[in-house]
């Protein structure tokens, strides 16, 4: 894994998410607008909270080595998800993305995201197992919604934040922690959400989710127009 998956160099000392890097890391996460009611209602039951962050608190320092390349690890581990074409693709246009924006802090929560998967086979499988039929959108979360907020290190050192990046992943791979109901879950995520809980970038957020919005809208009507005049020929 380390031949294919390496490039050579000096690799980046962690580092706090800058906070324009942050803003910028984080209009790619809104970009994807995503349904929260839609995963929500298609949740499947997963692993417990705790049994994920301990996988995060375990993560080999190889993965957090910013030579390494995430588009060639996550060949390397999702390899058996060849059949699903779809998703692989996501999964790679999303890891390109990751390496495209040079964000140490993206890389590596991209890689920690691979690392529990890896985990499974590493250390032994959750009980129940992760799922990866939203491999590519767990990515994108771990990478563009939570890195510029938390630097990854602070996942593995701080354990609230272990638990933040836990429940990130598992929502967002559409899994239910075990021992736990919606509302619960749904309670304790928001809870340790750091972004609600940065005003400045809270604030930037919601008025990007606002601009995707209005515009989504006037394409809407738009088409509405266009497909009204081709109707009315």
């Amino acid at each position: 894994m380390a031949d294919r998956s390496t490039d050579k160099g000096t690799p980046a000392a962690a580092s706090v998410p800058d906070p324009d890097s942050a803003e910028a890391l984080l209009q790619r996460w809104l970009a994807r607008v995503e349904n929260v009611d839609a995963v929500w209602a298609d949740m499947t039951p997963g692993p417990s909270a705790d049994a994920v962050a301990s996988r995060i608190g375990a993560v080999p320092k190889t993965f957090l080595d910013d030579r390494v390349r995430v588009v060639a690890l996550a060949g390397d581990i999702l390899e058996s998800d060849r059949g699903r074409a779809q998703e692989s693709t996501d999964v790679v246009t999303v890891l390109d993305d990751v390496t495209a924006t040079g964000s140490s802090a993206a890389r590596r929560g991209a890689a920690i995201a691979l690392w529990l998967w890896a985990s499974e086979e590493e250390l032994g499988p959750l009980v129940p197992p992760l799922t990866r039929g939203h491999a590519a959108r767990a990515l994108a979360a771990m990478a563009f919604r939570l890195a510029p907020v938390v630097d990854p290190s602070e996942w593995i050192s701080d354990a609230e934040r272990r638990d933040e990046a836990a429940r990130t992943f598992l929502f967002w791979s559409g899994q239910l922690p075990a021992g736990e109901d919606r509302d619960t879950a749904s309670s304790l995520l928001a809870m340790r959400d750091s972004l609600q809980r940065n005003g400045a970038l809270a604030a930037a957020a919601a008025e990007h989710a606002h601009r995707l919005e209005v515009t989504r809208k006037l394409e809407e009507a738009r088409a509405r127009e266009a497909a009204a005049r081709y109707t009315h020929e």
